[in-house]
């Protein structure tokens, strides 16, 4: 999900079982939470009101405001933004470029499951090719020749996939830490971490590993959108609903591999194209053709 990709995809996996149960009873503790603090539903009669709060999908959007706020004014703006500007302003390019495929290249195995649960024999293909390329020829993976052999890379979570299954998204839901975190995006992320082999290399042993890739990954990605975020946040209206709305979009593009729904598209049949004149006329007066033989053009 869009929050795994923010905060490093880590946050189920823990050093040791203790604080991984500890995070989990956290969590249900939240969601309970969440239950309690359901936005008001609008009046019936108001059919614009209605309309909004159903696309929306945001019943508990109160919480979720309150958690947004923790999330924009603490976590990020005390800790993390700061601490990507640093990253940001002290590594170069090219150093910055080795950390993003390296950690690409350590979540092949994600994607490549849940490519083959997709159906997506194509892509697990070009999966599979980029990692033996970037592995090898790539030193380690801090390289991405692969990319530029044609093998362009693409990302697989279990959310899109259970999308792909059918599965509807769910309310919207905003945790801590994780951002936004739909009942269906938030299964996908944990099933993820059972198709991630490190979780199982470092399954109930005591290393900085896991958290160190969680932290890098989150850092990364927040300097690599330090100046779209903030173009957002200057611009918008309302910060946490222009966000929620480019969360669902984005995740409807990743879960449509980017191809147009066409069913999806606005409905124009009974867009009335009669223009007023001042005249009174409702024509549009357009010059003749000229005559093929005057035509010097194609």
């Amino acid at each position: 999900m869009a929050a795994d990709k923010i905060f490093g995809g880590s946050a189920f996996h823990s050093a040791n079982g203790k604080s991984g149960r500890t995070l989990a009873i956290g969590l249900i503790a939240t969601l309970a939470l969440t239950l309690g603090a359901c936005a008001t539903r609008p009046d019936p009669g108001d059919q614009a009101a209605v309309a909004a709060y159903q696309e929306a999908n945001d019943p508990v959007e109160p919480l979720n405001r309150y958690f947004f706020a923790v999330n924009d004014q603490l976590l990020d703006g005390l800790i993390l933004k700061p601490a990507a500007q640093g990253y940001d302003a002290v590594l170069p390019g090219f150093a910055k470029d080795s950390v993003r495929h390296f950690l690409d290249n350590l979540r092949t195995p994600v994607i490549l499951v849940n490519d083959v649960l997709q159906g997506e024999w194509d892509r697990a293909g070009t999966t599979i090719t980029r990692f033996g390329i970037n592995s090898t020829v790539g030193v380690g993976g801090l390289l991405d020749p692969a990319t530029g052999w044609g093998y362009e890379r693409h990302g697989e979570d279990f959310g899109q996939t259970l999308a792909v299954w059918g599965t509807g998204e769910g309310p919207y839901v905003f945790l801590p830490l994780l951002g936004p975190a739909p009942p269906r995006d938030l299964a996908g992320f944990v099933v993820d971490q059972a198709f991630d082999p490190l979780t199982y290399v470092f399954w109930n042993r005591d290393s900085i590993i896991p958290p160190t890739r969680f932290v890098v990954n989150g850092l990364d990605l927040r300097a690599r959108n330090l100046d779209t975020l903030d173009e957002i946040e200057r611009t918008s209206v309302d910060y946490y609903a222009a966000l929620r709305s480019l969360y669902r979009q984005s995740r409807n593009n990743e879960i449509a591999n980017g191809e147009i729904d066409p069913d999806n598209l606005p409905d124009i049949s009974d867009i009335d194209y009669e223009f007023d004149y001042e005249d009174g006329s409702d024509a549009i007066e357009t010059e003749p053709a000229p005559a093929a033989g005057n035509n010097t053009g194609i």
